[in-house]
């Protein structure tokens, strides 16, 4: 995989390829998704001869899948046992109260997340995002063994891909965005016009993509032909974004640093999906691996 096939962005980077996506069999994220993750990369952090001799812990039923994998790390081992405990007990004791009070203190920062968009066999996409994600994020260092205690693992499973009818043809909190902007730079001098009721989303701390995928007309002078970004679906709400803040901060995402206007957005092109999630810790997979008699 080459620097030209990725894309950086908040909450993960992405490797595209211009193929279309196929619906996948929709089967549900698994615990175990996230096990065999912990399990792909204990292996490579201990040398073993191959992660392929990893035993699998679920049925793929031959189903492929766009996916992401994460790491994110918590400040100890304890506190990550006592933030889970806590989300449990007051989602018992109120279901309608947000999670994101419950780790408002001492939640994980993030430590690694890589995915694709082309669908992959589930096993050979999660063993491969695994390792990718853990140790071959720029944006990271590579993750080490003495941090495994303190690590969270969440896999998407992306769904339902659709293209908006514009820019705002999605739903916060249900749909990701992936935007494919036309590089201004090359672009005709209307997206550069003033515009009095637009401006840069306020969102102007997010990373600029280190790279975007290079479209079939080639890459010009003043860069590709097209800019690309992501959001997965539980990004935009957990910032706190509007619809145009998301949007405008993909545009920054995907390396865009001028002025943002009206008709630049318009011009978007965006699909939306879903993802299919599930989180484990290290200590969800160490009772998993005791529960199943596994070494």
């Amino acid at each position: 995989m080459t620097n030209a096939d990725k894309l950086e962005l908040k909450g993960g980077s992405f490797k595209v390829r211009a193929r279309s996506i196929s619906p996948p069999l929709i089967i549900p994220s698994l615990p175990e998704h996230c096990h065999y993750c912990f399990q792909v990369i204990l292996s490579y952090l201990q040398k073993r001869s191959s992660t392929e001799d990893v035993a699998v812990p679920f049925d793929d039923q031959g189903s492929e899948y766009p996916l992401f994998v994460t790491w994110n790390i918590y400040p100890s081992p304890s506190r990550a046992s006592r933030i889970l405990s806590s989300a449990a007990s007051v989602a018992m004791a109120a279901p309608s109260s947000p999670s994101a009070s419950i780790f408002s203190s001492g939640s994980p920062r993030l430590r690694g997340c890589i995915g694709t968009f082309e669908p992959y066999p589930l096993v050979s996409g999660l063993s491969e995002y695994a390792i990718i994600s853990a140790f071959k994020d720029r944006r990271f260092n590579p993750i080490s063994e003495k941090e495994l205690s303190r690590l969270e693992c969440a896999v998407s499973l992306l769904t339902g891909f659709e293209d908006c009818d514009d820019y705002l043809d999605w739903e916060v909190g249900i749909h990701g965005i992936y935007i494919h902007l036309p590089n201004p730079a090359l672009s005709p001098s209307k997206l550069f016009a003033e515009d009095a009721s637009s401006s840069s989303s306020g969102s102007g701390s997010s990373t600029p993509a280190v790279s975007a995928r290079r479209a079939s007309s080639g890459r010009g002078p003043s860069g590709p032909a097209f800019l690309t970004a992501t959001y997965l679906p539980d990004v935009i709400p957990d910032q706190g974004w509007t619809k145009v803040e998301a949007i405008d901060s993909a545009i920054r995402k995907a390396g865009w640093n001028g002025k943002i206007t009206e008709d630049m957005r318009r011009g978007l092109r965006v699909r939306r999906y879903r993802s299919e999630k599930v989180t484990q810790t290290y200590e969800d997979f160490m009772r998993w691996k005791e529960s199943n008699g596994i070494q």
